[in-house]
């Protein structure tokens, strides 16, 4: 009997339902880094894997958009964006946005997409969704790289551009997008558990959510051409990460203390509880996906 209890003793571990619904183990996995960066490292080998550009089609995306945008808003449609270029107005907005959706769409089929994995062997499961918002950080270093390489270009031609002083707090929007889009994916994939089709909406709402977000023109725009409808984007959180980005990258437009107050607390409320759903769900999931 005293050989028994000195080797419970020297578990490291103990695996025990989790009861209490305010769980969140985030100690668990702080435990766990080692596995978050070998799924980290694991993410960015398989895009570049088996693919003739590689790392190039983060440059191919963007580029293209933002010309495309530029043609049809800005040169069509006559959205003026002050001194600064149309095509860099629009690659400031489409870098940080795409980052929000690579988010967004990598972590909203967490559980589906790994219930092989999940049904197999224990780990804290955030650590998925985690590994899918570190990783996708690269993807948006890319991308932000070559924003500056073309707001050099514009800035040597003449253009009037300039960084905002407050350009150093543009990393707190980053960490924002990132964890907004955490928050809505783990919420998305607690659904996805029960409602598959769920997962087919996906790609029409953040098209939709992008046509929201200010991503194409500016705040101001709305509120004097289509005030009606002014609600609508001022609503969105997105919207005050976009136009908040042109603010520090392009010193353009305005920031609104109150409405970064209010992004702030939405992201914050939104991680949460998806936070809460998720922990919730994979109690049970694996007898539904």
């Amino acid at each position: 009997m005293k050989q028994t209890d000195k080797q419970d003793e020297n578990w490291l571990f103990e695996i025990t339902p989790k009861n209490k619904f305010f769980s969140f183990n985030l100690k668990e996995v702080w435990q766990y880094r080692d596995l978050l960066l070998l799924f980290v490292k694991r993410d960015v080998v398989t895009v570049y894997k088996q693919t003739v550009l590689g790392p190039l089609w983060y440059l191919i995306q963007p580029l293209f958009t933002s010309i495309t945008f530029t043609i049809i808003f800005n040169t069509v449609a006559g959205i003026a964006t002050g001194t600064v270029p149309p095509f860099l107005f629009n690659l400031a907005g489409i870098t940080v946005w795409n980052y929000f959706t690579a988010c967004l769409n990598g972590t909203s089929n967490t559980f589906a997409s790994n219930a092989g994995i999940f049904g197999k062997v224990y780990f804290p499961r955030l650590i998925m969704p985690l590994s899918v918002v570190i990783s996708n950080l690269l993807k948006f270093g890319i991308q932000f790289f070559i924003f500056l390489a073309f707001y050099l270009y514009f800035y040597c031609s003449g253009a009037v551009v300039s960084l905002n002083p407050y350009v150093v707090f543009f990393p707190v929007l980053v960490v924002m997008m990132g964890i907004l889009g955490l928050g809505l994916g783990m919420i998305i994939s607690s659904l996805v558990t029960k409602y598959r089709d769920f997962s087919y909406l996906i790609s029409f709402g953040v098209q939709l959510l992008m046509y929201l977000s200010a991503v194409v023109y500016p705040m101001a725009l709305i509120q004097e051409k289509m005030p009606q409808y002014a609600w609508l984007i001022h609503y969105n959180p997105l919207a005050y990460i976009v136009e908040t980005t042109r603010y520090l990258l392009l010193d353009m437009g305005q920031v609104s203390v109150l409405g970064l107050s209010y992004t702030l607390l939405v992201t914050v409320a939104v991680f949460f509880m998806g936070l809460l759903i998720f922990n919730k769900t994979e109690k049970n999931f694996i007898d539904t996906v």
